[in-house]
């Protein structure tokens, strides 16, 4: 029977893994693209692209109102997750509490084309970006939170070596 890391290590090293990145380059720009798209998509939507839907035929102005509700979804959720990694740089929010489930992003069902020929290109656009860019996000919340939680348990040389690291940290 393999002994497991302690859940205080691997709670320490996940939470030290959060703050890492949360003070990091790579938060830093993912934070900035994140949010410029969230106010370049906002001003689109809210004139251009209010403009565009209008001259859409009654189907594609109804594929366009989904269209558009996915995207402002998919941002806010992308938008909500970045402020919580900022909480967690701030001091505002302990590494812990952002390791809480109700924060981490929930998959989502790749669709493969938007549902109307005629949409806009500026919306697709905005859609293909906001889903690559919710897909690097996802990627970095299993890696930080789900990943290290898994994979502890797997390895019995950093198992030892996390009980060894706890031992001498006391």
């Amino acid at each position: 029977m393999s002994e497991m890391i302690p859940a205080d290590a691997a709670s320490a090293d996940r939470a030290r893994t959060v703050n890492d990145f949360a003070r990091s380059e790579l938060f830093d720009r993912t934070f900035r693209e994140g949010m410029e798209l969230v106010e370049e998509t906002a001003a689109y939507l809210d004139g251009e692209g209010r403009r565009d839907s209008k001259m859409l035929s009654r189907a594609a102005a109804l594929a366009y109102a989904a269209e558009s509700m996915k995207l402002t979804t998919r941002l806010m959720q992308i938008a909500s997750w970045l402020l919580v990694q900022r909480a967690v740089r701030e001091g505002d929010m302990t590494a812990a509490t952002a390791c809480e489930p109700r924060y981490r992003l929930n998959e989502r069902k790749i669709e493969a084309e938007p549902s109307h020929a005629e949409l806009p290109i500026a919306l697709i656009e905005y859609l293909v970006r906001s889903e690559k860019l919710f897909d690097r996000t996802l990627y970095l919340d299993r890696r930080m939170y789900l990943d290290a939680q898994d994979e502890a348990p797997v390895n019995p040389v950093l198992n030892q070596l996390g009980l060894l690291e706890a031992a001498f940290r006391n």
